[in-house]
């Protein structure tokens, strides 16, 4: 799925009346719910880490090509791209493993 369609999604939440009832979403009007908030921050932490890996590649592009005036810049890209993916894996981890958790709960 590509990012545009992810944020015309995003754009147009759709409330159910269990959850507006529940009293999960803030009382003060122009605040958005709680599930909102955490999908924007997922949004938010795999373009972080879509930028670290382009950011990585770009620099090992430049040493490729001779255009790097150093290793280090290609080790610390490479440092951070390698960090941010282990991050974003580690969080779709939970987040499927509370899925699953979900789904076996019995009501």
């Amino acid at each position: 799925m590509e990012l545009n369609t992810v944020r015309e999604l995003r754009s147009d939440p759709i409330e159910h009346p269990a959850v507006a009832a529940s009293g999960v979403r803030e009382t003060s009007s122009g605040n958005r719910d709680m599930f909102g908030k955490i999908f924007d921050s997922v949004v938010n932490n795999i373009n972080t880490t879509n930028n670290y890996l382009s950011q990585a590649e770009n620099e090992e592009i430049k040493l490729s090509l001779g255009q790097a005036e150093s290793t280090h810049d290609l080790a610390i890209a490479l440092q951070k791209a390698s960090t941010a993916l282990q991050y974003t894996v580690a969080i779709r981890d939970k987040f499927m493993e509370a899925y699953k958790e979900l789904m076996n709960m019995q009501f």
